[in-house]
């Protein structure tokens, strides 16, 4: 900031460069609560805390009992009422910019900070010292310097342990470069490899147990320095430029170089590098610039990778970070580390890389300042609304053109702190290897290409619907349209850079939809309709049951399933669905068993369920269910009421808030609660505690297993649960299909979308009816 006017050219810039305003990107500041810092060579990371009021509906029973009775009559009286309350939540906010910025952003954030519980920021980075006196001027806070390796290692630990697809391998000639990969229950032990200026190489055993074992000065500063002798360029990304466009064997002398072919004794090929810059000693010309390059990032990157092996042999570890400005998402530095890691450990060892690699140090650095607080007793999610995700940075984009670009200087990542702590199902069979979605649209190009098509079109009925739903505001509908501009610039980021948030999938698409509705304060647009069809159900709920009952017991399973799939074709979410839904309000419960594929299904293991019937009951039954009205009450109970016949308990897990029209925790307990009034057979099953409701933990419409409310693995556990059963297009096909669990379990749904049953080789309403059993050896846990 020393040049004459950098103040005023860097206001400019920002201005200029950004295709955000700065409350956009500084967002919520005002209820900023505390801060920290992490300034490097080149980009500075700030982190803040702050709390977020947005709106939650709620709802809660009427007191049906001044009326003289519960029985739920037809006199037009809804179910329960629904009101929209504000809450206040907790988010992190991780901000990445140039340092050239920097003083323009300390005087927004002045500007704009009016309430700081703290006096103090937590700073980290070798730029701490340089921006201090700067800093505390601005921000009027004394600067706590804190230890930039523990800082690093507590920020890589926070996001290992709370984004899912954070590491990946990076894969350049493969059809998806980024393969991410599912963290491993148990983070630790793992190795941390830092390229900054030199090597430091970390072993971390736990949360407060590192040791640095080794490193070398032969780092990012090297490469940056002897390219800049040996090219005359400056610029970190410009030299990475050049080398991206290099050929390395115009001046590395190769083993067929000096052997005519490949060294077949001691298993060389021909085309291995033998000497690094060997060919500028013996011949006399000149190097392009971009040879040398590439031959200097050969070289820096072979020596690390192997150093790294050797470390990682030696304290046999298979978990292999690598960080730091050297790698800071370069797909050419990605690959030549990737390289090497792989040849010298034959395959043994992956490289793997973290999205949020360059926030590590600012969020080790915050959950320092933060320590009384606990933030690590708690789940926290990615706010997919809030975060600009993870950017191929392409060397074919200038510097200056990725500054125009708006996705170089200013980065983003959104932390929200969840209510609930989330865990494993204790059930899965092995929970290393669980990957909860069906497809990878990151690797399927056709299905992606579909499934970004498919929302786009959906998005006009979204936004209606978010209207409809608060026809009381005058400012809704303004609201509805910011809505659809964030979420539709999400999919065309996404159809660009599917990799922007770990694997992109069908759930993560509907998940990121839900984040932008609740951004615009739109907690729950099908509130309306969920009350509605949940009244309108509960009507026939007696009459379902009492013609079940009078069916032979062979009959009766059969109608309890068919009773099951037919309720699961009342699926908001499902255009064809909500076509009919809209245009036909008399389309009942009756109608969607027609609807329903005649046997054999498209998976059908009806039998092997039947057979199963006839043995033993279950001890206990973890049912995810699905949507509110005719699902819930007429699919569902009559379904669960069986089994609590049969002698098993029942756990009924649901959402803990809203998505689409699936039925939430809150709205099951007053249905059940009004199903227990008008059947002594439910009534007597919720009062011995064998019929019992718990959240999932979820507020989506699929489900991932990995991360569900500890109070339900809890129950699970302590219940002895050895069946589950997964209900409805969202939870068991788009993920769970291949889900191995240590018990029996059930998975069945409609299949609601023409292109997704053509694609599993059925038609639209096919029917998917999965009875899975565990082989013995399997089951013993």
């Amino acid at each position: 900031m020393a040049t004459p006017g950098g103040t005023d050219r860097a206001s400019h810039s920002l201005d200029k460069s950004i295709t955000l305003p700065p409350d956009e990107i500084f967002r919520n500041l005002e209820n900023a609560k505390r801060f920290a810092i992490d300034i490097g060579g080149s980009l500075t990371k700030l982190a803040y805390y702050s709390t977020v009021q947005h709106k939650v509906a709620k709802v809660r029973s009427f007191d049906h009992t001044a009326k003289g009775g519960i029985q739920h009559d037809s006199d037009g009286e809804p179910l329960y009422e629904i009101s929209v309350q504000e809450e206040i939540t907790a988010r992190l906010h991780f901000i990445k910019f140039e340092n050239t910025y920097i003083e323009t952003c300390l005087d927004f954030i002045k500007d704009h900070l009016v309430n700081t519980e703290t006096k103090v920021i937590k700073a980290t980075g070798g730029g701490a010292y340089k921006f201090k006196d700067l800093i505390e001027k601005k921000l009027k806070l004394k600067v706590d310097k804190e230890d930039e390796m523990t800082c690093l290692i507590k920020g890589c630990n926070f996001v290992l342990r709370n984004i899912p697809h954070e590491a990946f391998v990076y894969a350049k000639h493969a059809d998806s470069e980024f393969r991410f990969q599912n963290t491993h229950p148990d983070i630790f032990p793992y190795l941390l490899v830092n390229i900054g200026s030199g090597v430091s190489i970390v072993k971390v055993e736990s949360e407060d147990k590192y040791e640095r074992i080794g490193g070398s000065s032969i780092g990012g500063g090297t490469f940056w320095g002897l390219g800049a002798l040996l090219t005359k360029t400056k610029r970190f990304d410009e030299l990475l430029q050049l080398a991206s466009k290099g050929q390395h064997t115009n001046v590395d002398m190769l083993v067929k170089d000096i052997y005519g072919g490949a060294y077949g004794s001691l298993g060389l090929t021909g085309d291995l590098i033998a000497s690094s810059f060997g060919k500028s000693a013996t011949a006399d010309k000149e190097f392009s610039k971009e040879d040398m390059a590439k031959s200097l990032l050969h070289m820096i990157s072979n020596d690390i990778g192997q150093l790294a092996c050797l470390y990682a042999k030696l304290h046999n570890l298979t978990r292999v970070y690598f960080g730091g400005f050297f790698i800071r998402g370069h797909p050419v530095t990605m690959h030549t580390i990737t390289y090497s890691i792989n040849f010298f450990t034959k395959g043994e060892v992956q490289a793997l890389f973290l999205r949020h690699e360059g926030y590590l140090g600012a969020i080790g650095a915050f959950l320092k300042g933060a320590e009384e607080d606990n933030p690590n007793q708690y789940s926290w999610g990615e706010n997919y609304a809030g975060s600009s995700g993870l950017m191929s940075v392409s060397p074919d984009l200038n510097p200056m053109q990725r500054a125009r670009s708006g996705t170089f200087l200013f980065d983003m990542l959104e932390m929200d702190r969840l209510e609930r702590q989330l865990v494993n199902l204790p059930l899965l069979q092995d929970p290393s290897s669980y990957i909860p979605d069906t497809v990878d649209l990151t690797e399927d190009a056709l299905a992606r290409e579909y499934w970004l098509y498919c929302f786009e079109e959906a998005l006009d009925g979204v936004v209606k619907r978010a209207v409809a739903s608060q026809k009381d505001q005058p400012e809704a509908a303004e609201r509805a349209e910011k809505f659809r501009q964030k979420y539709r610039h999400k999919l065309q980021t996404l159809r660009h850079q599917p990799f922007a948030y770990g694997s992109l999938t069908v759930r993560s698409l509907l998940d990121t939809r839900e984040h932008c509705l609740n951004e615009f304060n739109f907690p729950d647009p099908y509130s309306k309709i969920k009350q509605r069809e949940n009244d309108m159900a509960l009507k026939y709920y007696q009459k379902v049951v009492k013609s079940l009952e009078e069916l032979s017991w062979d009959q009766r399973q059969f109608a309890l399933v068919r009773g099951l799939l037919a309720g699961n074709v009342f699926d908001w979410g499902a255009k064809a669905v909500s076509d009919v839904l809209e245009s036909d309000p008399e389309f009942g419960f009756e109608e969607a068993k027609h609807q329903l594929q005649e046997r054999p299904w498209l998976v059908d293991a009806y039998s092997q369920w039947i057979e199963r019937l006839k043995g033993p009951p279950h001890k206990c039954a973890l049912f995810f269910v699905d949507n509110s009205g005719m699902d819930i009450i007429l699919g569902v109970f009559p379904f669960v009421r069986e089994l609590l016949i049969r002698g098993t308990e029942v756990v009924l897990a649901s959402n803990s808030g809203p998505a689409l029209n699936d039925v939430t925790n809150s709205e099951l307990l007053i249905v059940t609660e009004r199903i227990a009034a008008m059947d002594p057979v439910i009534q007597a099953a919720v009062k011995d505690d064998r019929l019992t409701l718990v959240q999932s933990g979820s507020s989506s419409p699929c489900l991932d297993l990995s991360r569900l409310d500890k109070v339900l693995a809890t129950v699970v556990r302590e219940r002895g649960t050895d069946l589950v059963i997964i209900e409805g297009m969202g939870r068991a096909i788009h993920t769970n299909y291949y889900a191995m669990l240590s018990c029996e379990s059930l998975k069945l749904a409609v299949i609601k979308n023409s292109w997704l049953a053509e694609r599993l080789g059925g038609k639209i309403f096919s029917v998917v009816f999965k009875y899975e059993v565990p082989s013995k050896t399997q089951g013993q846990h």
